[in-house]
C-alpha cells in the first residue's frame, strides 16, 4: 500500500468514527457580555440606488486594538438571486456617507484615506475609488446635485477669510503658536466635547469635471450667514437640499448673534447656487424651531418639519407644507401626535415617510400629504434608517435582542431579510427575553415600562435587578439595540432588568412629555416608584432585596436624586454624567436653553425653580454605596458636578468609587473605553447585590 493509499484510508476510517455534524448536540448557550456588545458590527445609513436594483451601506467595525470604530462602505445586489453583501472600499480607509448619483451609475462618499475627509467616488465598471475633492481642509458632509455635476457641500470656516487657503494657513498658524490662551466675547465658548475655535460650518458648491473630480474654488453659498450649516454638534446632510431643478439649495440655521445658547430659532434658508441672490429667510414667522427641508419633486412645495414652542428642544416636529409660490403653508397631519423625524418623498409626490417614537418603538410611518392620513410602514422594533428608491424600501432594523441589520419591505408579506452580519459572532448566546408592561403612574396616567429576564432565568428563582432610568430626559427606553446602555448586558451578568418610560418620555404624546417640564424630581420619581412596585408584583423572579438603579445623564441626575428622596429599595446607585447641582449646572452647561425651558426661568429670575428638585440640598441623606462616572470633556453636564457628587459621598463616608475618562464626552465611545465602563459597572452591582454569579 502507497503512502497515499495509506493516508486515505486513515482519514476514511477517521471520518467513520467522527461524529456528524449535522447531528452533534449543539454548543451550550453561553451568556452576552460587554466584549461581545464593544465588537459587534454596526449596519447603518442603507442608500437604495436611483433604479432600486443597488442598495449601499456602511459599516462600523471594531478596531479594539486601535481603540476605534472603522467604517467602510458595503454594496448589494437586489436583483441576482442569492447576492451577497460585498465590501467596495479599501479595508482600514475610513469611509462613510454612501451617496448615489442621480443616475446611479455613480456612489460618491467621505473618505479619510488621503489623511483628511475628502468625496470619493466609486463609478461603474471602473473598480477603483477616485478621489472627487482635494480642499485644504475637511469636508463635514455632502448632498449631490439633482444632475450630478455638481455637490454641496459643508465646510467648516473662519467668516472673515476669502477663500479655504485662509482659513488653513490660520489654522497651522495657530497650531504652530507658542502661546495658547483664547479670547472670546460671547457664547459658545465650547459647545458638547469642543472649544469654540471662532470657525463656522458654511455650504460651498463644487462644480465636477468631465473626469468627475472637482474642479475650480469652491464658491460660498452661505457668506454672511453667522450660524453653523448643518447645525453643530450632530447635523448632517438632512438639513440641506437642492431644489429639483438644482438653482436653489435649502438649509436650516439658527442666527448665532449672542443668543445663540439660549435659542432654537433654527429657520429654512433658501438661496440660489449661482450667488446671484443672498440667502433668503422662508419661515421667519416661527420664532420656534424649523428644520429638514424636502423638496416636492416639481419644485413647487417645500415641505419640513417645525415646532411651536420657541426655546424647546423637545416640543413635537409636526410636518409642514409650504407653497414656494404664494408662500401659504399648513400642517400636513396636525392630528397625528407623535414627533416626526428623517423624512422622505415617495416616488409619485404623495407620500412622505418618516420616522417617530411610538410607545417603546421608533416605526416607519407613511404620511398621506393630501389627506394628513398615517399608518405605520414598518416597525417591530427601532427603525434605525431607511432609504427609498420608487417602489423599493430598505430599512436598518434593530430589536432588544437583535443588533441592527438590514431588510426589504414587501407588500403584504414579512420583511426580507438582507444582512446577517453578526450571525456568527452571536452563535450560542442566549439573550434574556424581554416584555413590556404597563401600569397607572403619575395622575392615575398610563405608564409603560419593559423587564428583561436574566441569562440562564429558571422559573421560581429569584434574580438581583439592574434598574436602568433613562436620560434625556425627554427620552425613551425603547426596542432598540443600544451599545452605550444595553440592558442585555446587565441580563449576561445575571441580572433581571427593569426599565421605565416615566412622564417626560418620548413616543406616547406631546402631553406626555410636555408633563415633566418644571417637575423633574416629582412626577417622574413617582413613575418611577410605581413602576417599580408594579413590576416586582408582577415578576415573582425579581428580588427586590438585591437591586440597584443606574442612569445617565438625566438618569445621573434621577440617581443623585433618588440617594436623597428614595433610597429605601437600593443595594447601590451609579450616576453617570448626573447633575449633582442644578445652580451650577446652569451657569457651567452649553446650551442654556435647556435648563432655561425646563425651569421657565433663568436662575437669577427664579432661583426657587432651580432649587426646588435640586439633588445638592439632600446630601444629608445620602447612605446608598454609589459609584460616580464623569468624563473630561463632558460640556453638557461639566466634569465637576461628578467630583462634587463624589466628594460629597466621600465626605459623607459612604461607600464609593469614582470613574474619570479624560477623553470621552457626554458618551463613553471608545471601544477599550466602553469595555472598562461596563467591567467597572458591573463589578460594582455585584459587590452590592451579592450575585451568586459573583
Amino acid at each position: 500500500m502507497t503512502f497515499f493509499r495509506l493516508a486515505a484510508s486513515l482519514a476514511l476510517a477517521l471520518l467513520m468514527t467522527m461524529p456528524d455534524p449535522a447531528s452533534a448536540a449543539p454548543a451550550a448557550p453561553r451568556p452576552f457580555t460587554a466584549k461581545d456588545l464593544v465588537m459587534l458590527d454596526r449596519v447603518s445609513d442603507p442608500q437604495l440606488a436611483p433604479d432600486g436594483a443597488s442598495l449601499a451601506f456602511a459599516l462600523r467595525e471594531t478596531d479594539f486594538e486601535g481603540n476605534k470604530g472603522v467604517n467602510s462602505i458595503w454594496r448589494l445586489s437586489l436583483r441576482q438571486a442569492g447576492a451577497q453583501p460585498q465590501r467596495i472600499t479599501a479595508k482600514g480607509a475610513d469611509s462613510s456617507s454612501p451617496r448615489w448619483s442621480p443616475d446611479g451609475r455613480t456612489l460618491f462618499f467621505l473618505s479619510g484615506r488621503g489623511g483628511s475627509s475628502q468625496v470619493w467616488r466609486l463609478d461603474e465598471g471602473l473598480g477603483e475609488a477616485r478621489q472627487v475633492t482635494s480642499l485644504p481642509l475637511d469636508v463635514n458632509n455632502f448632498v449631490v446635485a439633482p444632475d450630478g455635476r455638481s455637490l454641496a457641500l459643508s465646510l467648516d470656516v473662519f467668516d472673515d477669510c476669502a477663500d479655504l487657503a485662509c482659513t488653513r494657513k490660520r489654522l497651522d498658524e495657530q497650531a504652530a503658536a507658542k502661546r495658547s490662551g483664547t479670547v472670546y466675547d460671547k457664547l459658545f465658548i465650547r459647545h458638547w466635547d469642543a472649544w469654540a475655535d471662532g470657525r463656522r460650518s458654511q455650504l460651498y458648491l463644487v462644480q465636477l469635471g468631465k473626469d468627475g473630480a472637482a474642479v475650480g474654488e469652491p464658491s460660498a453659498l452661505t457668506r454672511g450667514i453667522d450660524g453653523d450649516v448643518p447645525s453643530k454638534p450632530f447635523g448632517d446632510d438632512s438639513e440641506y437640499c437642492f431644489s429639483p431643478d438644482g438653482r436653489t439649495i435649502y438649509f436650516g440655521v439658527r442666527i448665532a448673534g449672542t443668543s445663540e445658547p439660549w435659542s432654537t430659532n433654527f429657520d429654512i434658508y433658501a438661496v440660489p447656487v449661482d450667488g446671484s441672490a443672498a440667502p433668503r429667510n422662508l419661515t421667519a414667522g416661527n420664532p420656534a424651531w424649523d428644520a429638514y427641508p424636502v423638496a416636492s419633486h416639481d419644485g413647487r412645495k417645500l415641505y419640513y418639519l417645525a415646532m411651536k414652542r420657541p426655546k424647546f428642544e423637545s416640543d413635537r416636529f409636526g410636518i409642514m407644507e409650504l407653497d414656494l409660490a404664494s408662500g401659504s403653508r399648513r400642517e400636513v397631519a396636525p392630528g397625528w401626535d407623535r414627533s416626526a423625524g428623517s423624512m422622505r418623498l415617495s416616488a409619485d409626490g404623495a407620500t412622505l415617510y418618516a420616522l417617530a417614537d411610538d410607545e417603546g418603538e421608533h416605526p416607519l410611518f407613511a404620511v398621506d400629504i393630501a389627506s394628513g392620513r398615517v399608518a405605520r410602514v414598518a416597525g417591530g422594533g427601532n427603525i434605525a434608517g431607511y432609504s427609498v428608491a420608487g417602489a423599493e424600501i430598505v430599512i436598518a432594523r434593530e430589536t432588544l435582542d437583535a443588533p441592527a441589520d438590514l431588510y426589504r419591505l414587501k407588500s403584504g408579506a414579512e420583511p426580507e431579510r438582507l444582512t446577517r452580519f453578526n450571525a456568527e459572532r452571536l452563535q450560542g448566546v442566549a439573550f434574556g427575553q424581554y416584555e413590556f408592561f404597563r401600569f397607572k403612574g403619575w395622575n392615575d396616567e398610563t405608564v409603560q415600562g419593559y423587564v428583561v429576564k436574566p441569562y440562564g432565568y429558571k422559573p421560581g428563582h429569584k434574580y438581583p435587578v439592574a434598574f436602568l432610568v433613562h436620560g434625556g430626559p425627554q427620552g425613551s427606553w425603547l426596542n432598540d439595540f443600544h451599545y452605550r446602555w444595553n440592558p442585555q448586558t446587565y441580563a449576561g451578568a445575571g441580572f433581571a432588568v427593569v426599565t421605565i418610560d416615566f412622564h417626560g418620555s418620548t413616543g406616547y404624546g406631546q402631553a406626555f412629555t410636555d408633563a415633566i417640564s418644571g417637575h423633574w424630581g416629582d412626577r417622574p420619581l413617582e413613575d418611577l416608584q410605581k413602576g417599580w412596585a408594579a413590576a416586582l408584583a408582577k415578576y415573582p423572579f425579581l428580588d427586590a432585596d438585591r437591586a440597584c438603579a443606574l442612569g445617565a445623564s438625566y438618569g445621573g441626575y434621577m440617581v443623585n436624586w433618588m440617594a436623597g428622596n428614595w433610597s429605601a429599595p437600593w443595594k447601590c446607585l451609579v450616576s453617570h454624567d448626573g447633575v449633582f447641582d442644578n445652580r451650577m449646572e446652569y451657569y457651567s452647561t452649553e446650551e442654556l436653553w435647556f435648563d432655561e425651558w425646563e425651569n421657565q426661568a433663568t436662575q437669577w429670575e427664579k432661583p426657587e425653580a432651580f432649587e426646588r428638585f435640586n439633588p445638592v440640598n439632600h446630601v444629608k441623606d445620602w447612605h446608598v454605596p454609589m459609584l460616580v462616572v464623569h468624563s473630561a470633556l463632558d460640556f453638557r453636564i461639566p466634569l465637576e458636578q461628578g467630583i462634587a457628587a463624589f466628594t460629597a459621598l466621600q465626605r459623607r463616608g459612604v461607600p464609593s468609587q469614582l470613574l474619570v475618562f479624560p477623553d470621552e464626552n457626554h458618551w463613553v465611545r471608545k471601544p477599550q473605553n466602553s469595555l472598562q465602563w461596563h467591567q467597572t459597572v458591573e463589578a460594582w452591582i455585584k459587590k452590592w447585590t451579592a450575585s451568586p454569579l459573583n
